[in-house]
């Protein structure tokens, strides 16, 4: 049934891949420090030991008064890349070390080759391409020498083996959360327990030593 289900939510993965495109938006150019500020990330997942393929095309030239930085890093701290001033269309891959969300930055800082009193921008378009997404399959297909349903068989059947395989690490993070919360909800229990009987002591040791104080004082 498990399986079913995997392969299931695989197909439906495969169904929507061709709506996805690529994310454009503009990107202010601001002065100095002010850059790092209005900086625009874009988050994305990936798991251990996956070919994640990132590219950007981004408007302008070289010298136009804009300097458009990228910085491609994970959220553990691994960093895959600070591209400097970039501009036309730029490809970057690297290979993941970590199941992590990792983040593509960029900054647009104003130089001053800029016109006065202009807001200058750039367009950036971002494709990000992860497994099987990311590979050359022409350049597979020419060296193992398969026929287009061939090739098109073992993309994607190795879309599916990466869609069952993160389905099977979203199930083990499931199970490690629901140890946790299992053996929180046993601490607090306990722990609620044991305030209970020391108040319940602290109360009846109240009780003994106010009589014995007021029998002292003999006012009982």
């Amino acid at each position: 049934m498990k399986s079913l289900i995997s392969v299931a939510g695989a197909l439906c993965l495969l169904t929507l891949s061709p709506l996805a495109s690529a994310l454009k938006f503009e990107l202010q150019a601001h002065h100095g420090h002010e850059s790092a500020k209005h900086e625009r990330c874009i988050r994305n997942f990936v798991a251990k030991e996956q070919l994640v393929v990132v590219t950007a095309i981004v408007s302008g030239y070289r010298g136009d008064g804009q300097t458009l930085n990228m910085h491609i890093k994970d959220a553990v701290g691994n960093e895959y890349g600070r591209p400097r001033d970039v501009a036309g269309e730029n490809r970057y891959a690297f290979t993941s070390h970590a199941n992590s969300a990792f983040d593509v930055c960029f900054e647009n800082v104003l130089s001053g080759n800029a016109q006065y009193g202009m807001s200058p921008s750039r367009m950036v378009e971002l494709d990000i391409d992860i497994g099987a997404d990311a590979k050359d399959w022409s350049q597979v297909q020419a060296q193992e020498k398969l026929k287009p349903l061939e090739i098109e068989l073992r993309r994607i059947e190795e879309t599916v083996g990466e869609v069952v395989g993160e389905m099977d690490y979203l199930r083990e993070r499931e199970q490690k959360l629901r140890d946790t919360n299992e053996s929180t909800n046993e601490r607090v229990k306990w722990f609620g327990m044991c305030t209970i009987f020391v108040l319940i002591g602290f109360g009846g040791w109240q009780v003994v030593y106010l009589r014995s104080y007021f029998r002292s004082k003999h006012l009982i």
